[in-house]
């Protein structure tokens, strides 16, 4: 087994709760709100607020997570490099996906602008 494989095993078994706070700690201190955070989620995902609580109440994987997601048809504009790798080239999806959502939190808590961070929409 390669290493990407073992990686892409180990996003898909991790707990979107478990990384969730993670993501909110990260933007508040960088002068974010949770509630943008939200915004950044709901758009990748289209997932609204309750929708995002009963998920991180049952402590669902990634895979489960990013399986009942409806991604934006924008999302392949999400391009760079996160961890490491250039999300554009990642080749397995759900992989690619928890990626993807890490970019559009790092830009968030970069100080990007929403508009640039959902893509113009």
């Amino acid at each position: 087994m390669d290493n990407s494989h073992k990686q892409d095993q180990r996003i898909a078994k991790m707990t979107f709760a478990s990384v969730y706070p993670l993501y909110v700690e990260k933007v508040e201190r960088k002068g974010r709100t949770k509630e943008e955070l939200h915004e950044v989620i709901t758009w990748l995902t289209g997932f609204n607020n309750k929708k995002l609580q009963e998920l991180i109440k049952e402590k669902v994987t990634f895979e489960e997570f990013f399986r009942q997601a409806s991604l934006n048809p924008n999302v392949h504009l999400i391009t760079g490099v996160i961890c490491g790798y250039r999300v554009e080239d990642i080749e397995n999806p759900l992989t690619q996906q928890a990626r993807y959502l890490d970019k559009l939190v790092d830009e968030l808590a970069k100080g990007r602008k929403m508009e640039k961070i959902l893509r113009g929409s």
